[in-house]
């Protein structure tokens, strides 16, 4: 969880009490983020004495009141401006006028709260200021990458989200003009046709929160003890349809349970990918078999997916793990998917100290085996 510093400067005691009684169990969390945000609050009577904090203390967010003794709020923003600090000034005022808005604006002030405020407004500008702040350091944090990273990630990104979108399109354009005449049931199959689509777009963009949660390079945060083997049941239950769509049989071989200290987030993941992809290059009327067991002696868990699927061949292996590769052969050219799926999940393995590697022979099947260490680093390792 991390922690935003919010400085409150006004004059009136029940406000700043205020504003901390609202923001004490506060937190903001959005899908895109990797973590929780939570918020501590600082306090100052004076724009002299809320200078003075922002120096010592560096606030991420300044709620600030106009009209306060000494000097007024708009000259700490101006201060704030001149030294060119990382901070979201929001005003707080009772005498918000066109004029003032008008000079906060132009001087960076990012939003208005009028006094007296309900605690619903402050939670809601400020879960827009968190989002905001957020963004803003990850794109700063790009800015630093590698540019041919960015340009590879955007180059897919726009490719693949801009096919199906212009497909979509193209069918709601035919339903819309009734191009297949007026009987509902005719239009079925482009309906189909742009769910599956749509379903793609979100498989992609759900890859990618997934990749650049890991990029980071640390361990979860978010470690219990958990069962794999409810977690692999619960993979395999999400798949089942499609499973049962390509006539294909999935079995797990494992205990009855299986307890690991563990992100279960992250070993959803694991179970989602390879499972996904064993029955996806899998033949019709083929088989999954997932093997799950611990090796007391050494220490180890394994996972093991194998199929009956098309293979793959020698030369590719090495390109499996790979970012945004899909391995292109007359059997995979109508198979739908991003290319981030094991590279994702080698990433995950390998920040849990862990192995992967994969077997395989063209046109009889593959297996995938996932060797995870009985004690998974924590959040401080």
């Amino acid at each position: 969880m991390a922690t935003l510093k919010i400085l409150v400067v006004d004059d009136e005691p029940g406000i700043r009490a205020g504003v901390d009684r609202i923001l004490r169990n506060f937190k903001v969390d959005f899908p895109f983020m990797d973590e929780l945000y939570d918020f501590s609050v600082l306090e100052a009577g004076t724009g002299e004495q809320g200078i003075e904090i922002i120096e010592s203390d560096k606030p991420d967010i300044v709620l600030l009141d106009n009209k306060l003794p000494g000097i007024q709020g708009v000259e700490v923003l101006e201060y704030v401006r001149s030294k060119k600090y990382d901070i979201v000034v929001v005003m707080i005022t009772s005498y918000a006028s066109l004029e003032l808005a008008v000079k906060a604006t132009h001087d960076g002030a990012y939003d208005f709260i009028p006094k007296p405020f309900t605690p619903q407004e402050l939670k809601s500008s400020l879960e827009n200021i968190t989002k905001q702040l957020y963004l803003k350091r990850m794109t700063r944090k790009m800015k630093n990458e590698g540019k041919q990273v960015r340009f590879q990630f955007l180059s897919v990104l726009s490719h693949e989200l801009k096919a199906p979108l212009n497909a979509v399109e193209g069918y709601l354009g035919i339903m819309k003009e009734r191009q297949l005449g007026p009987n509902f049931d005719d239009y079925n199959e482009i309906i189909d046709r742009s769910l599956k689509r749509l379903q793609g777009m979100r498989n992609l963009i759900l890859d990618l929160l997934d990749l650049t949660k890991i990029e980071s390079g640390k361990a979860s945060q978010k470690v219990e003890n958990c069962d794999l083997v409810a977690i692999a049941r619960n993979s395999i239950d999400i798949m089942m349809p499609y499973a049962i769509q390509k006539d294909v049989e999935i079995s797990l071989n494992a205990p009855e349970k299986l307890m690991k200290y563990a992100d279960p987030d992250e070993m959803e993941i694991i179970f989602n990918n390879l499972i996904s992809n064993a029955i996806k290059y899998n033949k019709d009327r083929g088989t999954v078999e997932i093997d799950l067991y611990e090796d007391n002696n050494n220490k180890k868990t394994t996972i093991c997916v194998s199929d009956t699927g098309i293979g793959i061949k020698d030369e590719d292996k090495s390109l499996l793990f790979a970012d945004f590769v899909r391995i292109k052969t007359a059997e995979t050219k109508n198979i739908a998917g991003s290319g981030l799926g094991l590279s994702i999940v080698k990433k995950i393995v390998e920040l849990n100290k862990g192995e992967i590697s994969v077997g395989s022979v063209p046109d009889k099947g593959s297996v995938f085996t996932v060797i995870l260490p009985d004690k998974f680093p924590s959040a401080n390792e």
